[in-house]
C-alpha cells in the first residue's frame, strides 16, 4: 500500500467513502471487450471483401492481427494490462472455418470452439454479434427489412444460427452471452414508404427470437443514420425501443448512435425499469458515429456515475465499440478499457447518499459545491493502487509495456 493511497483513503473516509469497498466492487463489474479493435473489423472469412454497411476504419498502423491466433494473443496482452473482470465480444465474421468458405447462415457452434476454449483458459465469458454487413447480400443496403424474400430469409437464418452459437457459448462457459443485433438497413434519400420495411423487420425479428435460448440474452441496437442510410434508418431508436419493451428483449444504446445533443447518460434511468436490461456500446463520437478511442470525458463519467448511483450494474451490460487503425491497436484497446473502468471508479468514490439527500432537500448549492470539490479528490491514487494490486501497470508505466509488445510481437 503506497503512501499516496493511504492519504487518499483517509481523505475519502472523511467524506464517508470507503475506498476498499469501491475497489472491491470495481473488480467485479464486467466490461465486454470488442474483438474488432484488433483487426479493423475485417474478420476471418475467406471472401476478402471490403467493409460495407456504413462501417469504415482509418489508418494503417503496423501490426494488425491477421489470424485468430494473433488476435487472441493480442487480446491476452490487452487483458494483462487492464485490471478487473472482463468479457470478450465476437462478431460472427470471426468464425474459424479451417480455410473453408462457410455461408453465414450455415455457421455453427463448432466454428467458435477455439474461441470458447480460449475464453475458458483466460477465465472470461463471451458475447456475440451477428454480422449483417460486408457481404454480397447486404450490398443493396437492406438485410432483414429487404423487399427480397430470399435476402430476408438468408439473414433470418444467419441470426438464428448466431443465437444458437451464443447459447452454446453461454452454456459451455456457465455465463449467458449477450447477442447484439444491428443491421445497416436504410435509405440514402428520402423514402415514400418507411412503414413496410419496418413491418418486415418486425416479422423477421419475431421469427429470429421465437426459439428460447436459456444461455443467450437478445439485444437490439439502433442508429440515427449511417453512410448510405442518411435519410432513413429502418432500425431507429424509436422502433427498437418499442420492440424491446413489447417483447422484453435487451436494448443496446451506442454512445455514437444519437444526435449530437442527445446523451446516453440521460436515457438509462428512463428505460431501465421497462426492460430486462440495457446493453451499452461505449465509444467516442467525434461528429457522429466515428468510434474514436474512449477517453475519460464528461459523458463517459456521467454514464458510469448513473449506473453506480442507481445500482444498475446488474441490469446494464457495459461493452465497448471503437476501432482506431491510426495508432497502436493494443494501446487503443487498453486506453479505452482502462478509461471506462476509471469512470466507474470515480462513480464508486462519490458520496451519493449525501448528494441525494442535498438534492431532495432542495440544497442545490451544496450539491454543486460537493460535485465540484470531488473533481479535485485523489481518485487517481486509488486507481493506481487498484492497478498495482492486480499486477497491472499504472500511470505512464503503461506505455513501455505497449511498446515492448509492439517491438517483440507486432
Amino acid at each position: 500500500m503506497s503512501k499516496q493511497y493511504e492519504i487518499a483513503k483517509e481523505r475519502y473516509a472523511a467524506i464517508g467513502v470507503d475506498t476498499e469497498a469501491a475497489m472491491a466492487q470495481l473488480s467485479e463489474i464486467p466490461i465486454s471487450v470488442h474483438c474488432w479493435q484488433g483487426d479493423d473489423v475485417i474478420g476471418f472469412e475467406q471472401t476478402g471483401g471490403a467493409l460495407t454497411g456504413g462501417i469504415q476504419t482509418t489508418g494503417n498502423y503496423p501490426g494488425r492481427a491477421r489470424t485468430p491466433q494473433e488476435l487472441r494473443q493480442d487480446l491476452e496482452q490487452v487483458l494483462s494490462l487492464v485490471p478487473g473482470k472482463h468479457r470478450v465480444s465476437l462478431h460472427a465474421s470471426y468464425a474459424e472455418t479451417e480455410g473453408k468458405q462457410v455461408a453465414r447462415n450455415e455457421l455453427a457452434p463448432a466454428h467458435f470452439a477455439g474461441w470458447v476454449q480460449w475464453a475458458r483458459q483466460q477465465g472470461v465469458a463471451l458475447d456475440f454479434n451477428p454480422t449483417l454487413f460486408s457481404h454480397p447480400l447486404s450490398e443493396s443496403g437492406f438485410t432483414l427489412s429487404s423487399m427480397d424474400a430470399g435476402i430476408r430469409r438468408f439473414w433470418i437464418e444467419h441470426c438464428i444460427a448466431c443465437r444458437e452459437i451464443a447459447d452454446d457459448m453461454g452454456r459451455q462457459l456457465g455465463d449467458a452471452a449477450v447477442t447484439n443485433l444491428w443491421i445497416p438497413d436504410g435509405f440514402k434519400d428520402i423514402p415514400v414508404d418507411r412503414y413496410t420495411p419496418r413491418r418486415l423487420l418486425e416479422e423477421a425479428l419475431d421469427e429470429i427470437f421465437a426459439k428460447p435460448t436459456p444461455y443467450n440474452l437478445d439485444s437490439v441496437e439502433s442508429k440515427v443514420f449511417g453512410i448510405g442510410s442518411e435519410s432513413c434508418v429502418i432500425g431507429s431508436h424509436e422502433f427498437y425501443m418499442g420492440y424491446a419493451v413489447k417483447h422484453q428483449t435487451l436494448l443496446t444504446l451506442d454512445t455514437g448512435h444519437f444526435h449530437p445533443t442527445e446523451v446516453v447518460s440521460n436515457k438509462l434511468t428512463a428505460l431501465v425499469d421497462f426492460l430486462p436490461g440495457i446493453v451499452l456500446h461505449v465509444s467516442r463520437p467525434v461528429r457522429w458515429d466515428s468510434d474514436h478511442v474512449v477517453i475519460l470525458d464528461d459523458e463517459l463519467q456521467t454514464i458510469m456515475a448513473e449506473i453506480v448511483r442507481n445500482q444498475m450494474t446488474e441490469k446494464v451490460h457495459i461493452g465497448l465499440d471503437f476501432f482506431d487503425a491510426s495508432i497502436n491497436r493494443i494501446a487503443a484497446w487498453t486506453i479505452g478499457i482502462r478509461n471506462a473502468r476509471k469512470a466507474l471508479l470515480i462513480g464508486l468514490l462519490e458520496p451519493t447518499a449525501q448528494l441525494r439527500e442535498m438534492e431532495h432537500a432542495g440544497d442545490y448549492t451544496g450539491r454543486l459545491a460537493t460535485l465540484e470539490a470531488l473533481k479535485a479528490m485523489p481518485w487517481g491514487d486509488v486507481w493506481n493502487e487498484f492497478c498495482e494490486r492486480a499486477d497491472c501497470p499504472s500511470g505512464m508505466a503503461l506505455l513501455p509495456a505497449v511498446r515492448a509488445y509492439e517491438a517483440d510481437v507486432l
